[in-house]
């Protein structure tokens, strides 16, 4: 996640930890960071919610005086932040969430009249956009943000009410390690040499 961020000419990190942070706080320190890129972490609690570890960030003087990014960390794609970025610059609002159309899970079904099934889509792309998780925030939008708050319920949907959230559509790759079953899928894809998010490899710094 870091090097895809990395890729477009990020190179301030702060990692928001929690449960087994000891564990992510030896990977930071082993790990070769492409140059210039720096990474800190900072112990936010086991139990705290999505928002409020934002909260404490900002409390905690980590996040600067202007425009940030923030991302989950479970989801990859090859999704273009630098243009995402000048979106958010360029509409002016608080708060930009990356929008996705992710494949369904399942095969859907065709049907016709009375019930006849003709046919079946294996997995197909979804028509609705959800919430791809890589986000650009202005210093205001801390606002809706409390210590308790779960960042994709009240404060997303407040940002929302008041227009003053935008959608960046990122239609190319895009997955999101929830489960087992997507760990594999997507250990598989980077173990055969077919990540679409690796693109620190065909990406200059930006």
């Amino acid at each position: 996640m870091i090097r895809i961020y990395a890729a477009h000419g990020f190179r301030r990190f702060v990692l928001l930890t929690g449960y087994k942070r000891e564990l992510i706080e030896g990977f930071v320190d082993a790990e070769q960071w492409p140059e210039g890129v720096k990474v800190d972490c900072l112990d936010t609690g086991e139990q705290t919610p999505t928002g409020g570890r934002v909260a404490l960030a900002a409390e905690a003087g980590r996040l600067g005086p202007g425009t940030f990014a923030l991302t989950y960390a479970d989801g990859v794609a090859d999704v273009d932040l630098g243009a995402a970025l000048q979106f958010h610059r360029a509409h002016g609002g608080p708060a930009t969430v990356t929008l996705v159309q992710p494949h369904s899970q399942w095969g859907v079904a065709l049907l016709e009249e009375g019930d006849r099934v003709s046919g079946f889509v294996e997995k197909p792309q979804m028509q609705q956009w959800i919430n791809g998780g890589f986000f650009f925030f202005e210093p205001e939008a801390l606002a809706y943000l409390a210590r308790d708050a779960v960042l994709e319920r009240e404060p997303l949907e407040r940002l929302a009410a008041d227009g003053a959230l935008h959608g960046y559509r990122h239609r190319g790759f895009w997955d999101c390690m929830d489960t087992y079953k997507d760990a594999v899928l997507l250990e598989d894809l980077w173990a055969g040499g077919e990540a679409p998010w690796k693109i620190w490899d065909r990406v200059g710094g930006r």
